[in-house]
């Protein structure tokens, strides 16, 4: 009976740390990295730094000075000199450490070693950044991030930056459009394409911006956010009027910049532009994002006279995603499909579009017209997406680098209601005033009588 109460009193304790342990990290992986994963993976770091970045090929020979001053003070072997290691900072995802390079090394040599550190020291993933010349960092992040989306805390918003999405080394995903001017975004039907549009209108909505959408499905997708659009087009008719308007305000913005070129003499260099955003801001027209939703729409035609309506509006795209950007004026091209066979002008649009998110698609030839041409290697990856992840994509640029991410839940009931509270925040924009879509009133609740009448008796 002694032994059975010992045993009881030692295992089931131990028992019930193992099943938690098990349970937090198969439901919560966070609480199990902060408890269990990140003291470990410290440990066998500080343990075996040396030796991993010895067997991974990571240290060189100690110089001559080093070797007589071990010889001279200890009798031990000298051995090769790994990178000097920084302090370790724990983040809520992983680990960061930075590390000074050894003379000759560089930092390719460090990121072809990442797999085998991660398996090392028992983490999901490690990806190197550049800090500086001679510096790296090693972000360590202890599990796979993009299973259950949680965006940071403090993440680096602003005006036309909206956070939309994680990335795989647990930074968040920013779509700058001061950087970044247009891009096109894939996906096939539930692969997280309409929640990635959602976060982008919900940033967008709070901001000086004017939002304008083209969306050829009936606005299914964009209609509940009409409070906040200025202009919205619902199919290709609509949008043949549309894009011709656009064009125009993009003129008159570059007249605008002209007049502001008309220079004097005596006027400061500081104030010379080439863009709207070097004019002063009471003379700075308000940036308009323009999304167009189902491209592949505005490509069919059915008739000649379609076929010339259709031209039409590609050459009106291209001209805006060829100098919009100076204009303050911003493209998000979206669809199902997206190749050359749409007809003239497909391939010439997607050169203009330097920003590139895939989504999981229904063919590779989609994947490799919106990957192909900047990270051959992101197109396998986004080829591999699995249905049951809808969010996941990969985003890259003509940079030539891509990552994984993976766009958090947001309901389309709260997207709408952020663009009603903002739809005060509509700029006045004369020339799109005609395709303003109609918001309907919403019904105001009367309320009752707080008591309840009663009949008068005699």
């Amino acid at each position: 009976m002694t032994d059975l109460t010992t045993l009881l009193e030692v295992g089931g304790p131990v028992a019930a740390l193992g099943g938690g342990a098990a349970y937090a990290r198969a439901k919560h992986p966070g609480v199990y990295w902060s408890t269990v994963g990140l003291p470990i993976s410290a440990a066998r770091l500080l343990s075996s730094y040396g030796s991993v970045m010895e067997a991974c090929g990571l240290t060189v020979a100690p110089s001559r000075l080093r070797m007589l001053a071990v010889k001279a003070t200890t009798r031990r072997e000298v051995r090769p000199v790994p990178p000097r290691r920084g302090i370790i900072r724990p983040t809520s995802t992983g680990l960061r450490i930075r590390l000074r390079l050894a003379p000759g090394q560089e930092p390719a040599d460090v990121a072809a070693s990442a797999e085998r550190l991660r398996h090392a020291w028992g983490v999901h993933a490690v990806y190197v950044t550049t800090i500086k010349p001679g510096v790296v960092e090693l972000r360590l992040v202890g599990f796979d991030v993009l299973r259950q989306v949680r965006m940071p805390r403090k993440v680096d918003a602003g005006f036309l930056r909206v956070p939309v999405a994680l990335r795989e080394d647990a930074m968040p995903f920013t779509r700058d459009y001061r950087t970044v001017p247009h891009q096109l975004t894939l996906g096939a039907t539930l692969s997280g394409k309409s929640m990635y549009l959602r976060h982008l209108i919900a940033g967008l909505a709070p901001q000086s911006v004017a939002l304008v959408g083209i969306d050829c499905k009936r606005g299914v997708e964009l209609a509940p956010f009409a409070p906040r659009l200025s202009a919205l087009a619902t199919d290709p008719e609509q949008a043949a009027e549309l894009l011709p308007v656009l064009v125009k305000e993009m003129e008159d913005r570059y007249d605008l910049i002209k007049a502001r070129q008309g220079i004097a003499p005596d006027t400061p260099a500081e104030e010379i532009t080439s863009d709207v955003w070097g004019l002063p801001e009471s003379e700075r027209p308000v940036p308009i994002v323009l999304f167009v939703d189902e491209v592949a729409e505005l490509f069919l035609v059915a008739t000649r006279k379609d076929e010339e309506r259709r031209d039409e509006m590609v050459t009106q795209l291209i001209r805006l995603a060829q100098l919009g950007r100076a204009a303050g004026i911003y493209l998000e091209v979206c669809g199902q499909r997206f190749g050359a066979e749409l007809g003239k002008g497909a391939t010439m649009l997607r050169a203009q579009l330097t920003g590139r998110v895939c989504h999981r698609v229904n063919d590779e030839a989609s994947a490799k017209m919106a990957l192909g041409d900047i990270a051959p290697e992101a197109v396998t990856a986004a080829c591999a997406i699995a249905p049951e992840r809808p969010g996941l994509a990969v985003a890259g640029d003509t940079s030539g680098g891509w990552s994984r991410i993976r766009t958090p839940y947001l309901s389309l009931g709260d997207a709408a209601e952020t663009c009603r509270e903002s739809a005060h925040l509509v700029p006045d924009l004369p020339a799109l005033k005609p395709f303003r879509p109609d918001v309907p009133v919403r019904p105001v609740k009367t309320p009752g009588p707080a008591v309840r009448p009663r009949p008068v008796t005699d």
